[in-house]
């Protein structure tokens, strides 16, 4: 074989090492008969994308990154934050030597953390390579101390995307959502936000072509998307061209608030997974993007076994009408977790929860996304010495499940145990494993051994003067590796 069909040949595995292709498709759709053989490798390069933190001088905002051990990695890589602004491309940044990076990983299995504060903190821009980009993960937790949407503020930095969705947004008075749109390319992106209310779509002309340009992030108050206020919306970002990374950030005057995360793909059963056990309100908020209407059975998993929440055992979710019920203290003193799955015939929908804790001045409120099974591994940083309940559900069949806590970022040994989780009931970890003489925070690992697919959850919680701030971050497969076709063919003929 000759040198130029060796070089397509690393080009074509190191591409789909990259971005998770799985085999060359043939005309019918059906793969290739001289890729059928495929092997899972560990990615080669991760990028993520963290959100303008805040606009308050209140706010104080802390960043942990953290690459799990990973059989088949490279020992060298690199991983690093920057601000999106100095993001530039390779060329540039030897011209640009003030590009200096937030932050540095140096090694997989050593997490590292850094801090910002007030309101001129940037959207960062994240890229790891080698070894360090098999499950990557960043994590942003911002706290504030008063004003609107006082409490804890958590997000996991993610990837550049096209399409996202969003239940359980509001345009309402007392609500204040940003959508915040990062574009992390050399060119500019062109992002379409639609919004759903319970009688239909409420988007206002501002809501199309939005333009976001290269290496910056902007913010856009949902409720000027809109033609009238809503308490509770659906909200479609697709990018028509470039990428982007979307979030939601949601502010209430009262009720605190959280960073709302895009919710998984749309599909007929779901799994919102963590309910904490003291959560003194919880609304559910659906959407069909299909033109059927969709009958949910709605179930929680509890500790001891699948239930019927009283009053609340199907909900209707009219085609392209957001639908949301408030279920109350549905957990009843024990943690729980969501599954909705067909009544009869299936249909494709997107839930997201709204979950309160505390009660009168001294409420606070998260998010809890229908999220992707756990898959091969998942992990989640930014745990501390307190405050950490890390959830698992097997809503089919029960499952074995290792959890692994990282060392610290100061210091500390690396500690596993392993967990049963029974069928159709939620596991709820108050005091997940720690490295043996913790200092700093830490980050927790979790693989599935055998059995049923689980989902997961985490919630941070670190209570200040009677108020319980808290942020839960859903826990979805790292996507450290990709499946990449063997190429058993003759490849020159591509290049005729």
């Amino acid at each position: 074989m000759n040198r130029p069909t060796q070089s397509l040949i690393a080009v074509v595995v190191a591409l789909g090492a990259v971005t998770g292709f799985a085999a060359f498709g043939g005309s019918d759709g059906t793969a290739d008969a001289g890729a059928k053989a495929a092997a899972r490798l560990p990615v080669e390069r991760t990028s993520l994308l963290c959100p303008v933190p805040s606009s308050s001088d209140l706010a104080e905002t802390s960043y942990t990154a953290f690459t799990p051990k990973a059989d088949g990695a490279e020992d060298k890589g690199k991983a690093e934050l920057l601000p999106v602004s100095k993001a530039l491309t390779d060329a540039a940044k030897e011209k640009d030597k003030k590009a200096k990076p937030f932050l540095t990983q140096k090694a997989p299995g050593e997490p590292v953390a850094g801090e910002q504060s007030g309101a001129e903190s940037p959207a960062l821009i994240g890229t790891a390579d080698g070894g360090l980009a098999p499950g990557w993960t960043v994590q942003q937790t911002t706290t504030y101390a008063a004003g609107s949407g006082r409490g804890m503020h958590g997000t996991n930095c993610t990837a550049p995307d096209t399409d996202f969705w969003f239940p359980g947004a509001s345009t309402a008075k007392d609500r204040s959502d940003y959508i915040h749109l990062t574009n992390p390319d050399d060119s500019a992106a062109v992002v379409d936000v639609e919004l759903f209310g319970p009688d239909g779509e409420v988007t206002s002309a501002v809501g199309d072509s939005i333009q976001v340009q290269p290496h910056s992030s902007v913010p856009v108050l949902l409720s000027t998307l809109a033609d009238k206020k809503e308490t509770n919306v659906t909200m479609h970002v697709i990018a028509r061209s470039g990428r982007v990374a979307a979030a939601v950030q949601s502010s209430d005057e009262k009720l605190g608030g959280d960073w709302l995360p895009a919710a998984a793909d749309p599909a007929d059963s779901l799994v919102l997974p963590g309910i904490p056990k003291d959560a003194t309100s919880v609304r559910l908020v659906a959407y069909t993007p299909g033109s059927d209407d969709a009958d949910l059975k709605v179930q929680l998993a509890s500790p001891t076994g699948t239930i019927t929440p009283a009053g609340h055992e199907s909900l209707q979710v009219k085609s392209g009408m957001t639908a949301a019920v408030d279920l109350g203290d549905v957990t009843k003193g024990e943690a729980g977790s969501l599954v909705l799955s067909p009544t009869d015939r299936p249909v494709p929908v997107v839930a997201a929860l709204r979950v309160t804790r505390g009660k009168g001045s001294k409420q606070e409120t998260a998010f809890i996304p229908a999220t992707p099974a756990v898959g091969a591994r998942a992990t989640v940083a930014d745990n501390r010495a307190k405050g950490s309940t890390l959830s698992l559900v097997a809503p089919e069949k029960s499952a074995e499940v290792k959890v692994t806590a990282s060392a610290g970022t100061g210091g500390g040994s690396p500690a596993t145990k392993t967990y049963t989780v029974k069928g159709g009931t939620t596991l709820e970890i108050a005091d997940p494993p720690k490295p043996a003489g913790l200092k700093g925070a830490y980050a927790l690992t979790v693989e599935p051994v055998s059995g049923g697919p689980v989902y997961g959850s985490r919630m941070l919680s670190v209570p200040e003067e009677g108020l319980p701030m808290f942020t839960v971050q859903p826990l979805p497969d790292d996507r450290g590796t990709v499946e990449v076709p063997k190429a058993e063919r003759d490849l020159a003929v591509l290049q005729k």
